[in-house]
């Protein structure tokens, strides 16, 4: 053994990275979670900081929220996570949405209510979800958008510890995180409900991640479901032929089967891992991943499955044992047509009446359904950013963010209108839409009974029974657009850049071919002369149609990275992905790029 001092571990050589200095954080709606303080970022100087610009109906964000939990326990006395809440909807821009949401989504941090946007355009952002992290000097170093980032994040918050605790610009210590008080009710943010045979109902209680067993009175708790971590956020409920039921267990991206004889429950589809591009679409349904599956039906010997996390629409087959798609192309948006072929936009609530399984298509706003042969309608909706509260004839009526959809006895649906606290009703012998109910707090989920209809009011933390009323309530009619505002790009030539680097110690995966894939698509279809399509690249050359004033390209694009490690032979790989909807207006001042950051920072725009 040698007397001699070891040499000291050399600092890390800073990263070569733009230095921007991050803007302030201001947002009208105030702090949540901490304690009745307003942060700044001088207040988080010394820690690493992560915004997390997320809005709660995002099935995006509401993944990346549970990718970060693991990071922020890691990392807990030197990693800040700051929610910024940025709505899409007019509904997500009230206060008190917004706190819901957070106790709702078990949201850990604190959490800045931003219903202007102010933050958002401070930071360029242009999707949900975007991560953008600060230094503990207050430097922008890296920004992300949409989901599969963790193990970048991670190694990134290793590095800045590193870095910043040799340069002593580190502090350690506790966040700013105060959690609000426990509120006692039996159910917290129930999501759907299940007449039972003997008179009881079944409701999935969400935030508690149990299933509850209500008496016919709709209040008094019969028996809870499920232990600890045997559920995670469930939601969904369908009854099979044998009597017991199928749970969709949303956060663990699985079916269960719930036996209400004996209570017992057992997981019948999933593996627990989200499905992530290039993963199987079909096979033995305990082998085949799945992602947020929302609501389950029972429809013509199947399970069907609202596949929130994937904009799709699958099936689950009891008597082989196998899922598989049924409609759907994982892209995000309105496109009606074979199923193979369709688009969804996180569909969240399915019923089944006949020939026709309904689906209430959330972030399209729309009332859309699937027939015999597999193909896609739409009665109402029109695509990803006009919604409002408007009665009338189905081409011209609009809902806000509808969470599920219900069979009624006159052939008629209910729609849960949940943004618009409404119960409306869809019937397809008028084609007309009008407003059963009002004055119900973010209603997720109704069951008739009889002659009435009882509601799941998740906000309310309630069933509600309502008598189904012979006349409609009269609402004054109210349209609305996304409050993001549209990007000015000029017509013409037009060059879109997706920005993608592969984060330290990895690198794209080229070993099967292109690790790589863009594609391009716009409403109205007119607006791409050329350049919509699928490619390998991440840049494309369009041509937008100079006598259009207004319309939004739709942006998809995946990447692959793998450890960058020669010694491992098998090194682990990492898919990057996310959707753009990007509203644009076309003028001659307008920009010829666009670009589009799925990970790293755009240093030329």
């Amino acid at each position: 053994m040698s007397d001699a001092v070891p040499a000291p571990t050399p600092a890390p050589a800073p990263r070569p990275r733009a230095r921007v200095r991050a803007p302030e954080l201001i947002g009208k709606g105030g702090w949540l979670n901490t304690g009745g303080d307003a942060l700044t970022l001088a207040d988080l100087r010394g820690k690493i900081v992560l915004l997390d610009f997320w809005t709660f109906c995002c099935i995006n964000c509401l993944h990346v929220l549970d990718e970060l939990r693991e990071l922020e326990e890691e990392h807990r006395d030197t990693l800040v996570v700051v929610g910024v809440h940025s709505p899409k909807f007019v509904h997500e821009a009230e206060h008190r949405a917004v706190v819901d949401a957070v106790e709702r989504y078990e949201v850990h941090h604190p959490v800045l209510d931003d219903p202007e946007l102010a933050t958002w355009k401070q930071y360029a952002v242009r999707a949900w979800p975007t991560l953008v992290v600060i230094d503990p000097e207050g430097y922008v170093v890296a920004q992300h958008a949409g989901e599969g980032h963790a193990n970048a994040l991670r190694t990134l918050v290793e590095e800045l510890e590193a870095e910043h605790a040799a340069k002593g610009t580190l502090r350690r210590g506790d966040g700013p995180y105060v959690p609000p008080e426990p509120v006692a009710t039996d159910l917290r943010f129930p999501g759907k409900a299940l007449a039972l045979p003997g008179g009881t109902f079944l409701v999935s209680d969400t935030t508690r991640h149990q299933l509850v067993e209500l008496a016919a009175d709709g209040e008094t708790v019969v028996r809870r479901i499920g232990a600890e971590g045997e559920l995670r956020e469930p939601q969904g409920l369908a009854p099979l032929p044998d009597g017991t039921v199928v749970v969709a267990d949303t956060v663990h991206h699985a079916l269960c089967r719930f036996d209400p004889a004996t209570g017992a429950l057992e997981r019948i589809a999933g593996t627990g891992r989200q499905w992530w591009q290039g993963s199987p679409t079909s096979g033995p349904a305990l082998e085949v991943d799945l992602s947020s599956p929302w609501d389950v039906a029972w429809w013509r010997g199947k399970v069907w499955i609202a596949m929130a996390g994937v904009h799709q629409i699958w099936t689950y087959d009891p008597e082989t044992g196998t899922v598989g798609v049924a409609a759907g192309t994982t892209n995000e948006g309105l496109v009606d047509g074979p199923g193979a072929e369709a688009w969804f936009a996180q569909p969240s609530g399915l019923a089944a009446a006949g020939d026709r399984l309904w689906v209430a298509d959330s972030e399209t706003s729309a009332l859309r359904w699937i027939d015999a042969d597999g193909a896609v309608h739409t009665a109402v909706g029109t695509g990803l950013f006009d919604f409002g509260h408007r009665d009338g004839e189905a081409g011209q009526a609009l809902f806000q963010h509808p969470l599920g959809v219900t069979a009624l006895p006159d052939g008629s649906v209910a729609v849960s209108d949940t943004y618009n606290h409404a119960l409306r009703r869809y019937d397809p012998a008028t084609g007309e839409v009008t407003t059963l109910a009002t004055d119900l707090r973010e209603p997720s989920d109704a069951v008739v009974d009889g002659g009435e209809i009882v509601v799941v009011e998740s906000a309310r933390h309630r069933l509600t029974r309502l008598r189904l009323p012979e006349e409609a309530v009269r609402v004054e009619a109210v349209a609305h657009r996304t409050r993001r505002e549209a990007t000015e790009v000029a017509p013409g030539a037009f060059r879109l850049d997706v920005v993608f680097r592969a984060p330290t110690g990895q690198k794209l995966d080229e070993r099967y071919g292109p690790s790589t894939r863009l594609l391009v698509s716009s409403t109205p279809p007119e607006l791409l002369l050329s350049g919509e399509g699928t490619g390998t690249d991440l840049f494309r050359d369009l041509e937008l149609n100079p006598e259009l004033a207004e319309g939004v390209l739709h942006v998809s694009a995946m990447a692959a990275s793998c450890d960058d490690d020669p010694a491992n032979a098998y090194p682990a790989c990492h898919v990057h992905q996310q959707d753009w909807g990007v509203p644009v207006k076309l003028t001659d001042t307008g920009a010829s790029r666009l670009p589009l950051i799925l990970a790293g920072l755009d240093e030329s725009a």
